[in-house]
């Protein structure tokens, strides 16, 4: 989690007339603000990837005793926290609001509370500005995060390539085949990934949010002690299923015969073995793919990036997952989604409304890409 930088509370947003910019240009900068969950995020990147100034603050304190994210809540967090950020990242980053050439704030999916925060700002810095808006669909962000220049070692991968959403709303595989042009091709039938690692944690008695907790006792058991099951294991296409998992680590806390860190080892191998089969299919329905990408917060598991390398390995691809602190919501990938579509013409209206839902299929792409 990216700390928060000294505070610099000046506002100096004021009228300013349209402006005239080489948006295709590596030296445009684009402010991206990130709302949707329980992350209040906002960063500053350069049109050729640099980032130059990023913070996250995470909510994980507000929703803890509830055992979950309240909506409510979170979004007169976003509400409280959101404004001051923007300032404190424009001053770390040394410009002003006349130095950008875009806004992007993430307007869907998400709870529509923290949507209307985000975006509402967004809208406001670029009215009062003259700027370009662009509405970033929070999947895409995670989708085109492996492209920023030198964010992975193996380097940025080309279009097509087969994209793993794992987090704690997601679990799909999609074909990644330019900005703004998604085909699914599997998802879960049931629960998130991510949502099932919660649940699990909280059967076995793990603090919210439960997904790092049980990797941490997984790491003391030894998975070879309690058998379950692997849902749709080499089954065809590449759909999920995770709550016939999710039943049997409750019976089998519920049977008290088995050491907690068992358990917990047993289920991160069950999900890591059904992740890694379910990309195997998913790249073979997508043959030209040039990576395999790993991307929200379940991809910062280590078990499961390493099934995942091997799955990669096998297929002859290189398996790219981001760094950890951009797995999970932030704000750095929803400026350079914003810069991708930026230098494709891609810009939104003030009218476009935040979405709660919003299908990375129902994106527009440009033309030839």
């Amino acid at each position: 989690m990216s700390p928060q930088h000294a505070a610099d509370e000046r506002d100096d947003l004021r009228p300013d007339g349209p402006k005239s910019l080489n948006h295709a240009s590596g030296q445009s900068l684009v402010l991206g603000l990130e709302s949707s969950c329980d992350e209040t995020a906002a960063a500053v990147l350069r049109g050729d990837g640099t980032i130059l100034a990023e913070a996250v603050l995470s909510q994980e304190a507000e929703h803890a005793r509830f055992g979950g994210v309240v909506p409510e809540i979170a979004a007169r967090a976003h509400l409280a926290a959101l404004p001051a950020m923007v300032a404190r990242v424009m001053a770390r980053a040394g410009i002003g609001f006349d130095a950008l050439a875009a806004v992007a704030a993430t307007a869907g999916p998400g709870l529509i509370g923290g949507l209307i925060v985000g975006a509402g700002l967004g809208k406001g810095i670029a009215i009062a500005r003259g700027l370009p808006y662009l509405a970033i669909n929070h999947l895409e962000g995670h989708a085109l995060t492996a492209r920023i220049p030198g964010i992975v070692a193996s380097g940025a991968p080309v279009f097509p390539y087969l994209l793993l959403l794992l987090s704690g709303g997601h679990c799909q595989c999609v074909a990644v085949e330019g900005v703004g042009r998604y085909r699914r091709l599997g998802t879960t039938l049931d629960d998130a990934v991510g949502e099932a690692f919660d649940k699990a944690a909280k059967i076995l008695g793990l603090p919210w949010p439960g997904g790092p907790h049980l990797e941490r006792l997984a790491a003391s058991g030894d998975a070879r002690r309690v058998a379950l099951p692997r849902p749709l294991l080499g089954r065809d296409g590449c759909d999920f299923s995770w709550s016939g998992l999710k039943t049997a680590v409750a019976q089998r806390v519920a049977k008290g015969d088995a050491a907690a860190s068992d358990i917990a080892a047993s289920f991160q191998a069950a999900v890591a073995a059904v992740l890694a089969d379910r990309a195997a299919h998913a790249l073979a329905m997508l043959p030209g793919a040039t990576a395999l990408v790993v991307a929200g917060g379940v991809a910062a598991n280590g078990a499961v990036r390493a099934a995942l390398s091997g799955v990669a390995a096998s297929r002859g691809v290189a398996l790219v997952a981001p760094p950890i602190r951009l797995c999970t919501d932030n704000a750095v990938m929803i400026a350079w989604a914003g810069i991708e579509r930026l230098n494709r013409g891609l810009v939104d209206t003030l009218g476009h409304a935040p979405r709660p839902r919003w299908p990375l299929e129902e994106l527009r792409g440009a033309p030839g890409q």
